[in-house]
């Protein structure tokens, strides 16, 4: 059984085989991750607001495949041999397997703009992602404190970096926000949209709301209109895609690329392909690119891992349809956002704070059980 990616469904995956290793017993099981520690996305924002430190925002996967008495190997992936059933890395080794589960998240995609692969820097992978904030961040230790930061794409996860780095910039950064929508928090209550613009205002960011970015340069972002906003450095949160090896693997994917699974997660092309997170697209389901369905799956698809390894029957899994977005301000306070709902407080951020430590709290891997459902 080989899981191709540290996911937070395979994470879950991981902490629930080391808990119950009966479920697969007599399976080797390979995990193949380009990264030792895997960055939790849900406490992203806080680390880049200086609220949670490095290691608080990491899983650490040598040690749960430890726990889960699985074998790592820290490799990219370039591909999947779907019809031989190998998955190849970047390093020219081969791994065989019998079953194989991808679960290696999106990135945003920065092949349709001009100068994006060269003068932006995407929010995923986050661990790239990481290292450049990282960099920024040292530099403006010793004092070079960038005049202009523009980050493009006013979803949710563009207007929660905007705040954060507003918080750990402000004192003699710009930050700007770039959109193509009129309004941020496209697809969210109208209210919601409001008090995230409200907000952002307040806070001093500065909205391009309407404008299409058309291409990137060192020191600018040019937009459709002419518009030309100056930036030190360009974030790049906007429409997510896989990993290109993904269609180029010859597994049946939907029109963006990301690989089609049936609700039992499974691959629809090829039954021994199982994918989850980001990844996936269930047939029949669609729903946004969300962590909240990549940690709902880690159950459903750890159970049936473990019936296609014993022969058994794999059952069905139906998402929910709607959830919370709790969006973190950086100063205290969060965002929540439900169907026609929204509402702005302290007692958010603190519900949110809880939820995302009490997720990392799984990966301690002490031994004691906890339920990985509601996390």
């Amino acid at each position: 059984m080989v899981l191709v990616g540290g996911g937070h469904t395979h994470a879950l995956v991981l902490r629930l085989l080391g808990e119950r290793p009966q479920a697969w017993s007599g399976a080797e099981v390979v995990v193949v991750s380009d990264v030792l520690l895997a960055p939790y996305s849900g406490m992203l924002p806080g680390y880049v607001a200086g609220i949670y430190t490095h290691e608080a925002i990491h899983i650490d996967l040598e040690n749960l495949c430890r726990f889960a008495r699985a074998r790592l190997i820290c490799q990219a992936v370039v591909g999947i041999d779907v019809e031989a059933n190998r998955v190849l890395l970047a390093n020219g080794d081969v791994l065989s397997f019998d079953y194989a589960s991808v679960n290696i998240g999106s990135s945003p995609m920065t092949d349709a703009v001009p100068g994006v692969d060269r003068w932006a820097v995407p929010v995923k992978p986050v661990a790239a992602f990481l290292r450049r904030w990282d960099a920024l961040m040292a530099a403006v230790n010793s004092g070079a404190m960038p005049k202009d930061v523009v980050i493009v794409g006013g979803g949710a996860g563009g207007v929660e970096v905007a705040l954060a780095m507003e918080k750990r910039l402000s004192g003699g950064c710009r930050v700007h926000l770039v959109h193509r929508d009129r309004q941020v928090l496209s697809g969210h209550p109208a209210r919601a949209q409001r008090l995230a613009r409200a907000l952002l205002e307040k806070r001093g960011i500065v909205l391009h709301l309407g404008e299409d970015v058309v291409n990137v340069n060192e020191d600018s972002v040019v937009c459709a209109s002419g518009k030309s906003v100056p930036s030190s450095t360009t974030f790049w949160v906007t429409q997510v895609a896989p990993a290109p090896w993904v269609r180029e693997s010859g597994v049946a994917t939907d029109e963006s690329g990301f690989i089609r699974v049936d609700n039992r997660l499974c691959s629809v092309s090829h039954p021994l392909l199982f994918a989850a997170g980001d990844v996936a697209t269930v047939e029949g389901h669609p729903r946004p690119k969300a962590g909240v369905f990549a940690v709902r799956q880690a159950k459903p698809l750890f159970a049936n891992i473990g019936a296609a390894l014993r022969g058994d029957a794999l059952r069905s899994y139906r998402p929910q349809k709607a959830f919370l977005s709790l969006i973190s301000t950086a100063t205290g306070s969060a965002l929540a956002s439900r169907r026609w709902l929204a509402w702005k407080s302290p007692l958010m951020w603190r519900w949110k704070d809880w939820i995302d430590r009490r997720f990392m709290r799984q990966f301690a891997c002490s031994g004691e059980s906890q339920d990985v459902s509601d996390s």
